[in-house]
């Protein structure tokens, strides 16, 4: 049992008890701030207390946190879309709504859950049990490219490359708005949100972080867009282009809170890899289409003239 000491402050003035768990727990949904609560886990300056109480500001926040079950990566029969496969790396079309790898919350149906299957736990160990293979990572609710090491000496050789920018990775992008220039570098350093900590944001003490955008074209309030990253931080496109006025089409955590009609996550999809292969030395470049549904925004966008 893990104990932890929340001290409110006058932003948190309003909050319900619940909301202000969620918010200042890293990982910690709305809902399993509930369940804390009402197991009599926290207590709110030494008393118990309802998870509707709302923080006035000042309050010390008790909250013993249960162990943590540690999922456990399995294989699991679930289809691939495959673009490119030897005996030291793969690279997989992810669609949106996969998650990468397990964690709590997401313990199955994850990338690693297929490719342990498909690879007959033929991955390499250096991420551990839960991330067998995985160099890097995609959002959830991104679609695109990504690649895994079957071996531990490819999985070094490829983050080595990741780490000097040579694992070049390029998205497309409906973002919201119209720039004025053609293309554009996002220059700002991205760390943990000072208040929402499910969340990521531009912050002066935060981790270097470039983006590279280009203008394929323009449809009003709306604008076709390819990046470049140069860095690889959590959420990176989606912070950047959010810090500069532009969330990407769709995304409920960085634009607007509602849906988009036709969209299942952020307009935000991997269409290109480029990387020296580990065993060959050559250079592999990969490109993947759109999905069905950023295609079918574009087709809409193009009607709307």
């Amino acid at each position: 049992m893990e104990s932890r000491t929340l001290t409110a402050t006058t932003e948190d003035t309003g909050l319900r008890l619940d909301s202000f768990l969620a918010g200042r727990l890293e990982g910690t949904t709305r809902s399993a701030a509930v369940r804390l609560i009402e197991n009599g886990c926290v207590t709110v300056n030494g008393k118990a207390a309802g998870k509707s109480v709302r923080i006035a500001g000042g309050e010390t926040v008790c909250v013993e946190l249960p162990e943590a079950e540690e999922p456990e990566a399995r294989p699991e029969d679930i289809p691939l879309d495959i673009v490119y496969e030897d005996g030291d790396v793969i690279v997989v079309n992810k669609p949106v709504g996969m998650v990468v790898h397990p964690a709590p919350g997401h313990p199955d149906g994850t990338l690693v859950n297929a490719l342990l299957h498909h690879c007959a736990g033929s991955l390499s160990g250096v991420g551990g049990q839960l991330r067998p293979g995985i160099v890097h990572r995609i959002d959830r609710d991104t679609s695109g490219l990504i690649i895994a090491a079957k071996n531990d000496a490819a999985h070094a050789f490829l983050a080595a490359q990741l780490a000097d920018h040579t694992l070049a990775r390029t998205y497309e992008c409906l973002a919201v708005g119209n720039f004025k220039e053609d293309s554009g570098t996002v220059d700002a350093p991205i760390g943990r949100h000072r208040t929402d900590r499910k969340k990521m944001a531009v912050v002066p003490d935060g981790r270097h972080a470039v983006t590279h955008w280009e203008v394929i074209a323009r449809y009003g309030g709306v604008t076709h867009l390819r990046c470049r990253l140069e860095t690889g931080r959590t959420h990176q496109i989606r912070v950047h282009l959010a810090h500069i006025g532009h969330p990407i089409l769709g995304d409920t955590v960085y634009g607007a809170k509602k849906p988009v009609p036709g969209l299942t996550g952020q307009c935000l999809h991997a269409t290109e890899l480029q990387f020296i292969h580990p065993a060959t030395g050559k250079t592999v470049s990969l490109r993947c289409p759109l999905p069905e549904e950023f295609t079918h925004m574009l087709e809409k966008l193009k009607r709307q003239g």
